[in-house]
């Protein structure tokens, strides 16, 4: 080290530096890189290294602080893309006797949550399902809705749960399907032991079955969200204090997924559903849950622009493309923008891209 002050010039125009970075990578299709020097936060460590030749040549780290899900993504290559970042930076700047000597990976430190049980290993009182038997009631993918219902209208609810399959809800209706060798009682419990929501259908007479009752009791227990939709009567007990969703049954399966899209397990079954939609009309009915998304992560992101460069029906539909605002809404570029603050266009392929 030189021991002497100096005013370096590359730390101070990092950003500059980084964000013609942003576009060459952007040219060549490096997203991946892309990606990380756009979601990242920037500490420098000025003389990291220094060297007499030519007067003095002062190398600087650079610390690219990524948040968990991108850091996660690029631990195995980490090496590898650290040093394609900074030989890439060398190239680009034009900085006499200065230069990026490392770039290191660092994870976002975010306040810890209880990681133990996000893990689903943590073993408590709680049942545990098997992999497999949750497969079975549930499929391998959607949002597990357990659909608590009286007799009655178990055609209505059938016909409820299919709909709800088009935005990305997977619901378990007890009468249709309980496995015929399986103790039903037994099955139903691992349906609720294994929901990501119950949705209670309060019709007449909902309060006169036991079951109903247990089915909700059991899911205040478990802490997942509970829905309840007026079709005939009003909530009660410990759910009377929410209101009801007041729809009828024809209209009740979009405005189920405009509140179930709130949980991040709903969005991610939602991206899933617009990777397998099959038509246009399926696509524009998809895009109006698009305002009602809160949050995503990088993850998320990526799966959604991917879904929508790779299928026809959703980057020709107007809900997603945005090219008929006004009668079906501004898009996926303009929500992308509102969740993550990067600007993001279609381009004359009918992609999207960020753009700086």
């Amino acid at each position: 080290m030189s021991g002497q002050e100096t005013n370096y010039k590359l730390p101070r125009n990092i950003e500059h530096y980084l964000a013609t970075l942003s576009k060459l990578y952007a040219q060549e299709g490096k997203k991946k890189l892309q990606e990380i020097i756009v979601n990242s936060q920037i500490r420098v460590h000025e003389e990291w290294s220094y060297d007499d030749w030519n007067g003095g040549t002062y190398g600087h780290a650079v610390y690219l602080i990524l948040p968990e899900v991108l850091f996660l993504n690029s631990v195995k290559q980490k090496d590898v893309l650290e040093n394609h970042i900074r030989d890439d930076l060398n190239k680009i700047h034009n900085i006499q006797n200065e230069y990026i000597e490392k770039i290191f990976f660092e994870m976002e430190m975010i306040p810890v949550q209880d990681w133990r049980k996000e893990s689903g290993l943590l073993l408590s009182g709680e049942r545990f399902v098997l992999p497999e038997v949750e497969n079975r009631i549930w499929g391998s993918e959607g949002y597990r809705v357990f659909i608590s219902h009286k007799s009655e209208v178990k055609k209505e609810t059938s016909l409820l749960k299919e709909k709800l399959r088009l935005f990305g809800i997977t619901g378990f209706v007890a009468h249709e399907d309980i496995h015929p060798t399986k103790e039903w009682q037994d099955e139903i419990e691992n349906a609720i032991c294994s929901m990501d929501a119950l949705l209670a259908l309060m019709t007449e007479g909902f309060h006169d079955s036991i079951w109903t009752d247990q089915e909700i009791g059991f899911a205040f227990g478990r802490g997942v969200p509970i829905v309840s939709v007026r079709l005939g009567r009003d909530p009660y007990g410990f759910i009377g204090k929410f209101q009801a969703l007041p729809c009828t049954w024809d209209t009740a399966p979009k405005e189920l997924a405009k509140i179930f899209i709130k949980q991040n397990r709903a969005v991610s079954a939602y991206i899933k559903a617009i990777q397998n939609c099959h038509n246009f009309d399926q696509a524009n009915m998809l895009s109006e849950l698009l305002p009602l998304i809160e949050k995503t992560t990088a993850e998320q992101v990526r799966e959604i622009t991917n879904a929508f460069r790779e299928n026809s029906q959703i980057y020709e539909s107007f809900g997603f493309n945005g090219k008929k605002g006004s009668k079906y809404g501004q898009g996926l570029p303009y929500h992308l923008k509102r969740l993550t603050g990067l600007n993001y266009e279609l381009t004359r392929f009918d992609t999207i891209e960020v753009v700086s």
